[in-house]
């Protein structure tokens, strides 16, 4: 039988998912079946397997316990979390968690120890995750409002083609703020690697207006910007 002079730790994996829905960012979130907090919200995730990947972890308890695959999500390693009171087990708990943002807020349909699995929006569940989850969702939207600023995150948020509007739109929900339309345009134009036009237009919503041209990214979510788009200059 082995034995160690040092402590036994599990691990776990924790996937902070976010949509920008009817103006909100909003995140998944699941209410556990079973102790420890049973009946409160959490982030979903759990346990890393002996032969698992942390990656392949956190996809594998994002399918299990909300339904959404995040086999087509950019997920990126956020933060590890292991405070020696975050767990309420007896043996001692460090997660290792993960950010993701999608397009497509799929309804979710529950699975393995969560109870239900919701959309909700970010302000409403704040101070109410159980474990440090609270924790990790505020270190999640600090890095994706700072992310925002120097890479392409942004159109993760949106289909493959949108406007500028539409991408405003992922910012103001991120960021908090009211942006200048006209401001935000020439940010947006002067960030040359950024966005690359279709050639299409669409009618603005309720028909009034100029046609709005139709934009799609260039590159990869997390790569940097070479010209940022601060908070500050909006």
């Amino acid at each position: 039988m082995f034995t160690s002079d040092f402590p036994i730790f599990y691990v776990t994996v924790d996937v902070v998912l976010f949509a920008v829905r009817e103006g909100r960012l909003e995140v998944l979130v699941v209410r556990r079946g079973e102790a420890p907090h049973e009946g409160r919200w959490a982030l979903p995730g759990g346990f890393v397997g002996d032969d698992e990947e942390l990656l392949a972890a956190a996809r594998r308890e994002l399918v299990e316990e909300t339904g959404i695959a995040g086999e087509g999500l950019a997920l990126e390693q956020l933060k590890t979390f292991g405070a020696p009171d975050r767990d309420r087990r007896p043996h001692r708990v460090v997660s290792v968690a993960y950010l993701a943002v999608t397009p497509n807020a799929e309804l979710p349909t529950a699975g393995s120890d969560a109870r239900e699995a919701e959309w909700r929006p970010v302000d409403d569940v704040t101070g109410h995750l159980a474990f440090d989850h609270d924790e990790i969702l505020a270190e999640a939207r600090a890095r994706v409002a700072s992310k925002l600023e120097y890479t392409r995150l942004a159109a993760s948020f949106l289909p493959p083609t949108f406007t500028i509007a539409q991408l405003r739109g992922v910012y103001e929900a991120v960021w908090g703020l009211a942006i200048d339309p006209g401001n935000f345009q020439r940010k947006l134009r002067a960030a040359t690697d950024f966005l690359a036009s279709t050639g299409e237009s669409v009618k603005p919503a309720g028909g009034r207006g100029r046609p709005a041209e139709v934009f799609r990214a260039i590159g990869e979510p997390f790569e940097a910007l070479a010209v940022p788009v601060p908070r500050s200059s909006m």
